[in-house]
């Protein structure tokens, strides 16, 4: 069986990390999320697969090929325009040949195992759909089911009003009639074509679509910023120990830590782990680095700083008596000496983020910050829990930044001024 992974969309909700890269190409646990995704369908012996790209999408092409390195066959296709998943899978026809196949998001990280249950609960020559049970069903397409076939289809039902807690995972088998479903497939108030509607229409024509659920723990939607941090907590558990840098005496290792070739971990240091570090990094002296830290390539950490439970891509710089917990960094980062990412509210309630147009709760109660690629700090800035900065933004010292910095722009006080604000400065 074949498989096509949706990789086209714009990432809106996962800013400020997609405005410099694909959605699927932020790193977790050590790769870019869509190589996760590459790996679950190689072990369930799924070796042809289709990529639908568009943003940005010579960073997936560029970074796998054609697919030998993970022992797959890749292949290419793009989105001309970003109009909806069954107008992406559309672009499958020709790749699929009239066989059946396996379709699934890009954003999505899933436990070993997890392609097989699908392919298991499968029945040749029906559709079937993956569903899972959530705790906030009005941020997801619910499904309702009747003997293990879906009955039922409500997108972001409100809350309270939710026919049930079955999410559409976005995973399916098809066959090649879908297509003939997909063309007939009416746009929607947004001006997408849906897959969902799709499925719906063929309900509606008496076809079959069976439902195949699998555990919460099996699958997690990268829908938002701080789901990245429960991605690479479920990666490192499964980590092994490993270590081929260099450990100067004195530092100290609790196992698993994997280490990559040419990092040096200098005499101090405390790594708690799981914890993952890159090749050609420098580590401490007399830094802490805790628990379900993911630390890329080329990276530095200063001495005196704390990382806790945080991704810190390749190519950043963290000064001296920093403290970064709970937060995703950028590439190629600069973190002023003292820079502080509070990560916990005075009233202990979850962390609030700001996603487009609406402010909207973590579930989380200790969020730090969300900083993009090659943004920068001076000494001694404060980042309050949740923000986030933008790619190449610069935040001048010592201030203590409350609010979301665009891309770009430089966080300072103007002269004559009496409080911070943001202004572009490329």
């Amino acid at each position: 069986m074949k498989g096509v992974v949706l990789a086209a969309g714009l990432g809106v909700r996962l800013k400020p990390f997609t405005l410099t890269r694909p959605k699927a190409m932020i790193p977790v646990g050590g790769a870019p999320l869509l190589e996760w995704i590459l790996r679950r369908l190689r072990e369930a012996g799924v070796r042809e697969i289709l990529i639908i790209t568009h943003h940005i999408e010579s960073l997936i092409r560029d970074y796998f090929g054609s697919g030998s390195k993970l022992g797959l066959k890749l292949y290419f296709a793009r989105q001309e325009r970003v109009l909806g998943t069954a107008d992406a899978f559309r672009v499958a026809e020709a790749f699929v040949k009239g066989e059946e196949f396996l379709g699934l998001n890009g954003d999505l990280y899933l436990s070993p195992g997890t392609i097989e249950r699908v392919l298991e609960g499968h029945r040749e020559g029906e559709v079937t759909m993956t569903v899972v049970p959530v705790e906030t069903p009005s941020r997801y397409g619910i499904v309702t089911l009747e003997g293990g076939l879906v009955r039922g289809l409500v997108e972001k039902p409100e809350p309270g009003k939710e026919p049930s807690r079955l999410a559409n995972a976005g995973i399916y088998v098809f066959p090649q009639r879908v297509f003939e479903w997909i063309r007939r497939t009416p746009p929607s108030a947004r001006g997408e074509y849906e897959i969902t509607e799709s499925l719906r229409m063929m309900m509606e024509a008496g076809e079959t679509i069976r439902a195949v659920e699998i555990a919460p723990d099996y699958w997690l939607e990268i829908g938002y910023p701080w789901k990245l941090l429960e991605a690479n907590e479920r990666i490192l558990r499964a980590l092994e120990h490993r270590v081929e840098g260099e450990l100067e005496e004195g530092a100290v290792i609790i196992p698993p830590v994997k280490i990559g070739k040419g990092t040096r971990v200098r005499s101090g240091s405390y790594i708690e782990g799981p914890v993952l570090i890159g090749e050609g990094c420098d580590i401490g002296p007399n830094c802490y680095i805790r628990p379900h830290t993911s630390i890329g390539s080329g990276v530095r950490v200063g001495n005196g700083c704390e990382v806790k439970n945080s991704i810190v891509m390749d190519g950043t710089h963290i000064s001296h008596l920093c403290y970064v917990g709970d937060s995703v960094i950028g590439e190629g980062c600069n973190l002023g000496a003292g820079t502080i990412t509070a990560n916990l509210r005075f009233d202990g309630r979850d962390v609030e983020v700001r996603v487009e147009d609406r402010v909207i709760s973590s579930g989380r109660r200790k969020l730090g910050a969300f900083i993009g690629d090659e943004a920068q700090t001076g000494v001694n800035v404060s980042l309050m829990p949740g923000v986030k900065i933008g790619p190449r933004a610069w935040i001048a010292p010592g201030l203590t930044v409350y609010e979301d910095v665009p891309e770009g722009a430089l966080y300072s006080i103007p002269r004559g001024g009496v409080g911070p604000r943001a202004r572009r400065h490329i």
